[in-house]
């Protein structure tokens, strides 16, 4: 039974070895990637891929979504900060419109 559970063993390892794909990006660059979406935080892939072209970095634009930093919450500002931000500009006024026989509106406020 042992030789068996050897064979076994050995064909599973045959089978899960890697075959090759995309190479792996280097640790300095991942550094990189994860530094520049911490201190650029509008940045997205895109705007961090291009610089990383302009850079001589060639890397993929799904590669370096990979490796930036994950931001928790929403991605912008919900309707309370909006309304907190905005509550002085904001005009509330309710108009009584009268269409005439002519169509004209007549309104009054």
């Amino acid at each position: 039974m042992r030789w068996h559970r050897a064979g076994f063993r050995c064909y599973w390892r045959w089978k899960s070895r890697r075959r090759g794909g995309r190479p792996q990006i280097e640790a300095d660059l991942r550094a990189l990637i994860r530094q520049m979406s911490m201190e650029n935080l509008l940045w997205g892939a895109p705007r961090i891929h291009g610089e990383l072209l302009k850079l001589g970095f060639s890397v993929a634009q799904s590669s370096v979504a990979r490796y930036m930093v994950k931001r928790r919450g929403p991605p912008s500002q919900g309707w309370k900060t909006f309304l907190r931000n905005h509550a002085p500009d904001i005009a509330a006024i309710d108009l009584f419109v009268v269409p005439t026989i002519g169509f004209k509106l007549l309104t009054a406020s």
